[in-house]
Parts: C-alpha cells; sequence; structure tokens
C-alpha cells in the first residue's frame, strides 16, 4: 500500500519552497480594497464541484491510504447537551488509537502511529481531554466565543477564549458575529476576528463562518478573507448546528480564498469542513478538492481538518471491507 504520510519532519512543500510546521498566520491590516469586486458564480462553483464525485476516484489500496489519510486530519467532536467527562475520556482514547491494530497489521500500516488530528471539545472538558491524551501529541481544540451562536457579549466571549487556552487548549474554534457578515460591516467582523486573535495566545485559532446562516457564496468569499486579514490560522465552514452545514459549494469558494490569500501574502492557511462530512465517500470528495485546489500539502492535518463524529466509524468499516470483503455493523465501530 502506498505511504500516506509525509517524513517525521514534516516539512512539506509549498508552492514556495518548503515549509516547517505548525504555521502561524500573522494577519495583515484591514484592507477593503480586496474586497472590491470580489463576487462569486454560483453556477461555474457548482459546475466545479460536479466534476470532484463524478471524475475523480481512488479505489483499492489508494482508497485505503487516502482514507487513512483523511483519519489523521480528523477533528474527532463531542459537542452534545449530555456530554459528561467520562464520554470525552472515551473519546480521547479513540483518538488516540482511531483505527483497530488487526487492520493495521493487515494494511501493513501496523509501525506508523496513526491519531486523529484533534479531539473537539466545549469548553467544560478542556482540562479533562487535555489529561486523556497527556503524551500524545494530539492537541485538545476548544468550541468558543458563544458557540454555536456567538451572541454573547463580547469581553465573555474574550475571556472563554483565555480560559480554554488556560486549561491547556492549543486550538480555539469561534464563531463570528453573523450580523457584521449579513449587513457586510467588515471592519466590524475583522476586528472582532482579530481580538480573538489576540485572546488565543499561542493557540491556534479556527474561524467558523456558519455559511448555513451567512447564505450567499459572495459574503462566503468576503467573510473568509475578513477573517483571514484578521489572522485566523483555519477558516472553518460551519459549527454543525445550523440547517445547511459544510458542502463542496461553500468548500470551494473558501478554498478559492485560501488560495488568493496565499498568493498574496505567502501565507498558508488552513480550512476545516464542518457538519454532514459523516461517510468515506463523501470525505474522499473533500481531500480531491484540497488536492486539486491548493496542493499536496493541504492534505496534511497542519492545514486540513474535518470537524466529525460518525466518519471515523463509517472509514473504520470501509478499511475492513477492503481487508475482508464484508461490511461490519457501526457498532463494532464505536467512536465513544
Amino acid at each position: 500500500m502506498p505511504d500516506p504520510f509525509l517524513s517525521s519532519s514534516s516539512v512539506v512543500a509549498l508552492r514556495g519552497g518548503p515549509l516547517i510546521h505548525p504555521v502561524r498566520n500573522p494577519g495583515m491590516p484591514f484592507d477593503a480594497s480586496w474586497l472590491d469586486g470580489l463576487r462569486v458564480n454560483q453556477s461555474a462553483v457548482e459546475r466545479r464541484t460536479a466534476t470532484l464525485a463524478a471524475r475523480r476516484t481512488v479505489k483499492k489500496d489508494a482508497q485505503a491510504a487516502w482514507l487513512l489519510k483523511a483519519v489523521t486530519c480528523i477533528d474527532l467532536t463531542t459537542l452534545s447537551g449530555d456530554d459528561t467527562e467520562g464520554r470525552v475520556r472515551r473519546l480521547c482514547a479513540k483518538a488516540r488509537q482511531p483505527v483497530r491494530a488487526d487492520l493495521l497489521e493487515a494494511l501493513g500500516m501496523a509501525p506508523q502511529r496513526i491519531t486523529t488530528g484533534a479531539v473537539c471539545v466545549y469548553h467544560r472538558f478542556v482540562a479533562a481531554a487535555v489529561d486523556a491524551l497527556k503524551g500524545s501529541g494530539i492537541p485538545v481544540a476548544a468550541v468558543s466565543t458563544g458557540f454555536p451562536a456567538g451572541l454573547t457579549p463580547h469581553p465573555l466571549k474574550l475571556k472563554e477564549i483565555e480560559a480554554s487556552v488556560a486549561d491547556g487548549a492549543a486550538e480555539i474554534d469561534i464563531v463570528v458575529t453573523r450580523e457584521y457578515v449579513l449587513t457586510g460591516n467588515w471592519q466590524a467582523l475583522y476586528d472582532e476576528v482579530r481580538e480573538f486573535r489576540a485572546a488565543c495566545g499561542p493557540a491556534h485559532l479556527k474561524a467558523i463562518l456558519a455559511t448555513g446562516d451567512i447564505r450567499t457564496l459572495s459574503n462566503i468569499a468576503r467573510a473568509s478573507m475578513v477573517c483571514m486579514m484578521a489572522g485566523a490560522d483555519f477558516i472553518k465552514t460551519s459549527t454543525g448546528k445550523e440547517g445547511v452545514n459544510a458542502t463542496l459549494d461553500v468548500s470551494l469558494a473558501m478554498v478559492r480564498m485560501i488560495r488568493e490569500y496565499h498568493e498574496r501574502t505567502g501565507v498558508p492557511v488552513g480550512f476545516k469542513p464542518a457538519g454532514g462530512v459523516s461517510n468515506a465517500k463523501s470525505v474522499l470528495s473533500y481531500q480531491m478538492l484540497m488536492k486539486e485546489e491548493l496542493g499536496r500539502a493541504w492534505l496534511e492535518p497542519e492545514l486540513f481538518r474535518i470537524g466529525a463524529s460518525s466518519l471515523l466509524a463509517d472509514i473504520e468499516r470501509q478499511l475492513e471491507h477492503h481487508v475482508s470483503g464484508r461490511y461490519s455493523a457501526f457498532n463494532r465501530h464505536p467512536v465513544a
């Protein structure tokens, strides 16, 4: 089977040469001229994304390799009202060994250390997750700033970020104020995200746009660019709580903005689809999108994450089918 991993030095080739991770986006002063004339042709987007599933496929060993790579990019997530510390600790155990040892052995991947990209939880469980993942190198991501609606007072949002960082969160998933996008108040959006970025300190910031709420692809493109100007290390589609979450169409609009920002500044920014990426077939389409639009480096967890919970179980089922020729029930692949 092809080895889907880069060397342990985590040096990846971007268009401008080698880059050593982890990457931070320092941001830049707000420049409204970057938004002038920024429009997205929805019909063209739909034609482009339709080709991903229809014309781009991988099979057999290659598919297994791509799915193993996808596992390493999952932000394994639990964001339910009935979360408990026990559930979070079980999730962390799964993050440490997301694929059964016998499957890795059969795939010839037993020597590789495969983990998920991160574990994502509410602030309440950050300390427990950090403790459960001690020594694993797996970061804890905390959703913050009044997730999922983002309508708590701004000072409280900053304090929530600071509290999660103090408890050990290495990544903070913030939600933007949708009103700023819907009313075109781009300066306010920039200022908000800039302050979130400062509150994060050493922690990486993922800006959640809630694409299902801000409606148009043009809004999504402009909001993506403003968040990157403000210093977002990742831009993320959704909270997973909206009526419509990640889609290939909104993802294309966002990754094209990532490409433009990188071409203008030389700074690579990560991308995270979240909500609705629940099976192996769909995640392959997102991987193809990243590879074709941004390049090989954006298949690594430093620049690509998938917010998911049930996805891991389906990937493990597909890997078992590849090994044995038989599908197993979902309950044989529990996440937590």
